[in-house]
């Protein structure tokens, strides 16, 4: 069965040490366990006493080795202790929040995929927004049914190198939803949000002073050049700064996004670098023949 990737927690450490227990009362044992041992001297020893010292019978080593192995012991049940209750809310966490992810949700929050906003299901379900993707889409249908998690019978028949094909595809059939998604009022608003948290970077020009970007594609052609964002100060694009965001294809967001969205929202548009860069060489501007 097709699937994206198991999101589900494993089990604590505290189940393996035989579960949850109190630190305190573990300690105030520990602590009476070492009042107890009797505390070692710190008299000098002749050659004699050292070799007499070393063997492992006398009673002065007896209980040097019980307060260490008793301080070492209280550590290391103290280290557990703390480990054992934070992988217990790890796994609570994971357990909990991972098994109702969506795939949309999964996919948009994998590393690299900052540039891409979840896409709501009633657009997908809408078989208009969808026209003519069935041609452009391998396994389209089971592509579709993996993107809405819906359960397919005829996952189990494929083999795995036909799962990871319908994988792709679905990648490929979000990216291509996305970028028609996003020209809707309610794309329009998603991205908004995501541009407002600086998630498509700054103009790495030093006079654009930190300039919000958006994602733009060179062509509307699948597989034509990966995703540029676009700097609507210097009205210039750039390469993204993180090299999975650098991998996306271009078509997913097009070459009309950035453009549309700042004639939606006008207020955005920044005025034009005041300044520009002047090569000079001592001081003096370059001549240009």
């Amino acid at each position: 069965m097709y699937s994206h990737r198991d999101r589900g927690g494993g089990s604590s450490k505290s189940e393996l040490v035989g579960g949850p227990f109190d630190r305190k009362r573990l300690n105030d044992v520990l602590d009476k366990h070492l009042e107890k041992s009797s505390p070692s001297t710190s008299r000098g020893f002749n050659r004699k006493d050292k070799e007499r010292s070393s063997v492992p019978s006398t009673s002065t080593g007896k209980s040097q080795l019980d307060h260490r192995d008793s301080r070492s012991l209280l550590l290391m049940l103290s280290l557990i202790a703390e480990e054992s209750e934070t992988d217990s809310e790890e796994s609570d966490v994971s357990g909990s929040d991972g098994d109702d992810t969506s795939w949309i949700s999964w996919f948009c929050n994998l590393r690299g995929n900052e540039l891409f906003c979840e896409v709501d299901d009633d657009y997908i379900q809408d078989d208009f927004n969808l026209c003519g993707l069935s041609s452009q889409v391998p396994y389209y249908d089971y592509a579709l049914d993996l993107i809405l998690d819906v359960e397919s019978s005829h996952g189990d028949m494929f083999t795995e190198e036909q799962n990871e094909l319908v994988e792709s595809a679905a990648e490929m059939l979000y990216g291509l939803i996305h970028v028609r998604y996003i020209l809707t009022s309610k794309g329009m608003s998603a991205m908004l949000e995501k541009y407002k948290n600086y998630d498509f970077g700054r103009c790495p020009r030093a006079f654009c002073c930190g300039q919000h970007c958006l994602p733009v594609g060179q062509s509307d052609i699948p597989r034509s050049s990966t995703v540029k964002v676009y700097c609507p100060k210097c009205e210039d694009i750039y390469y993204p700064r993180s090299k999975y965001q650098g991998n996306i294809d271009g078509a997913y967001f097009g070459t009309t996004f950035p453009h549309l969205f700042l004639m939606t929202y006008g207020h955005l548009m920044p005025q034009k670098p005041a300044q520009n860069y002047i090569p000079r060489v001592f001081g003096f501007k370059i001549h240009k023949p």
